[in-house]
């Protein structure tokens, strides 16, 4: 295991370890369903602390690399037909037959019309009422909820702002923070992103993507203090920013005084075991946006997506944009709530991810 770890580093030794781990599994030096050698062998030939290695084995884990079985030790789960993504440093090639709008992934018809007959016996006639201004309620009750179970982000009902689709919600982000401001994106990204700051006259630095996530070197290069990132799944790339790379989106926003824009698209159809941790709940002294929609997860005409605001954001946010009326139907609005509350929705996730697992 010739792996050398520099404890001088400012990246902690156990980020350096599992990059390593993670690059020979990539490559097939261990494959899927062998052992990786016992912590101790690990840090003896490594020079750090067992501790260290832990730390490195968890986070393999905990992205669906390796699985720890009691008696047999550390087990390879991975498999190349499960990632997007590959985590190596190198530059992404996109090809120009690449297009946009991913498929669907098949919510059951049967369970979104039976939710749909209960909203109208259980609702009546208050479907018909316009929508309060920031979305209802019920749905916006259950999405904190549902974010607290699946990835432990401890949000209240007033941080949520339900609209149309995420384009809607980058417009209101935009007005938000202010449209004569530098905000870097990540090349290639989805376009619409682009097309709707530029339309509202925000300046754009794109700023090349490599297989950990945005370039470190372009990164402190740019002039923005604005950052909309898709750590999860970067469209359409397929790169998922690193546990590292996440850390330094965290540290120029700190560094900045800046703002972080987490475009969390595709993160529930994670083969991973464990969801992926998002930068809203990592970072608690730095402003992040959490933005996500149903349109991948249950059908791309269910026209309803959500932005999180951090808890400094809300008054500004009132003060500035409260007036604007909610863009999605209150019925729409209540069939979400409905699937959330009951489980289907959760059940449907989990359905799909064990069929990615499965290959």
């Amino acid at each position: 295991m010739n792996y050398n770890i520099d404890k001088n580093a400012q990246e902690p030794a156990y980020i350096q370890l599992y990059r390593f781990l993670v690059k020979d599994i990539v490559a097939g030096v261990y494959e899927y369903g062998t052992k990786l050698p016992s912590k101790r062998v690990i840090a003896a030939e490594t020079g750090i602390s067992v501790i260290t290695v832990e730390h490195a084995l968890t986070l393999l884990n905990d992205e669906g690399y390796v699985e720890s079985r009691p008696r047999s030790g550390v087990v390879v789960t991975y498999r190349n037909e499960d990632f997007l993504g590959v985590r190596e440093p190198v530059k992404v090639q996109i090809s120009e037959s690449v297009t946009e709008g991913p498929n669907t992934s098949d919510f059951p018809f049967s369970v979104l019309t039976k939710t749909m007959r209960r909203v109208m016996l259980d609702y009546g006639e208050k479907i018909l009422i316009k929508s309060p201004n920031h979305g209802c309620l019920e749905l916006r009750n259950e999405l904190c909820l549902y974010l607290a179970r699946s990835r432990g982000l401890l949000v209240k009902p007033d941080q949520v702002i339900i609209g149309s689709g995420a384009e809607y919600l980058y417009g209101l982000i935009a007005q938000l923070l202010g449209t004569d401001r530098v905000y870097a994106l990540e090349n290639p990204s989805y376009k619409k992103i682009r097309d709707v700051y530029e339309a509202l006259g925000v300046t754009c630095d794109m700023l090349s993507m490599t297989g950990e996530g945005i370039s470190s070197d372009e990164l402190n290069e740019t002039r923005a203090e604005i950052l909309h990132v898709t750590p999860f799944n970067s469209y359409p790339s397929g790169v998922t920013a690193s546990i590292s790379k996440k850390l330094e989106y965290i540290r120029w926003a700190k560094q900045r005084n800046g703002v972080l824009i987490e475009d969390n698209y595709d993160s529930e159809l994670t083969v991973s075991r464990k969801a992926e941790e998002p930068l809203f709940s990592m970072a608690s002294d730095v402003a992040v946006i959490y933005l996500n929609s149903f349109s991948r997860t249950i059908a791309p005409s269910m026209r309803i997506g959500y932005m999180v605001l951090p808890e400094s954001m809300v008054q500004e946010f009132n003060d500035k944009l409260g007036f604007y009326s909610c863009t999605v139907p209150i019925f729409d609005q209540y069939v979400i709530a409905q699937l959330l509350k009951s489980g289907d929705f959760e059940r449907h996730i989990n359905r799909v991810r064990r069929q990615k697992r499965r290959g």
